[in-house]
Parts: C-alpha cells; sequence; structure tokens
C-alpha cells in the first residue's frame, strides 16, 4: 500500500518576488524562499504549499487557495485598503455584489475571489 510522510500542494506563479511580497505583505503569510527558489508558504493552521516558479506561467482556471475567515465582508474591506481587487467576475451567474462578495445563503457561504500578482484566484470565504 502507498504511503506518505507528508503531503503539501503547490502552485506556478509568474515572478517569485513579486508573489512573495503579495503573500506576506497583503496576505500576512509566513513566507521563506528555499534553496531551490521556491517560495514555502505557511497557511493559517500550520499546512504549507509551495509556489514555485514558472515564466510561462498560466492562471488556473479554478480557485487555486481558499481563505476561511470569521467575516467575509471585513475581509473585502481590508483587501480593497490594500488595492486588491475582489469583484474579478461579472458574470451574473456566480451572483457578487458590488463589492465582489456572492451571499451563499442556502446555497453555501459567503465568498469573494480575487487574484494574486500572477492572476491565480484566491478567494475568501465564510469559515
Amino acid at each position: 500500500m502507498f504511503q506518505a510522510t507528508a503531503a503539501f500542494s503547490g502552485f506556478a506563479v509568474r515572478d517569485t518576488g513579486e508573489a512573495r511580497r503579495f503573500y506576506s505583505e497583503v496576505l500576512g503569510l509566513d513566507v521563506r524562499e528555499n534553496d531551490m527558489g521556491i517560495l514555502e508558504l505557511t497557511l493559517p493552521g500550520g499546512a504549507l504549499v509551495i509556489a514555485y516558479p514558472k515564466p510561462d506561467h498560466e492562471p488556473a482556471g479554478f480557485t487555486i487557495l481558499n481563505f476561511a475567515v470569521p467575516d467575509v465582508e471585513a475581509a473585502v474591506d481590508e483587501l480593497n485598503r490594500l488595492g486588491v481587487e475582489t469583484k474579478i467576475y461579472r458574470d451574473p451567474d456566480y451572483g457578487t455584489d458590488a463589492k465582489g462578495i456572492a451571499r451563499g445563503g442556502t446555497r453555501g457561504p459567503d465568498i469573494a475571489w480575487f487574484r494574486d500578482p500572477s492572476g491565480n484566484v484566491l478567494s475568501v470565504l465564510a469559515g
């Protein structure tokens, strides 16, 4: 049977310096660069995810990282104050309001999406 000793996730970024600033200064994560030039992001709760450089990076067509927050509206206000755009979807199917928040109600949690400097989609959601 397969047995792993650890597991972690990873995603590509266009520029690690730009990503390091965003993930540490805007999102407040502990970010370190390892000997191979790969960023190691420590997420709330202690999980590790890596961000590796890829010069021809193309963002994924899905959300790569979700941040559970106690108050989505307050998180969106703070992200907007820091210059992060949260109204990234214009499609009415997403049902987002002027701030970019999809109010879940009976369909699920409130959630708002935003992009990192490489165009990767992230979210804050009630949790």
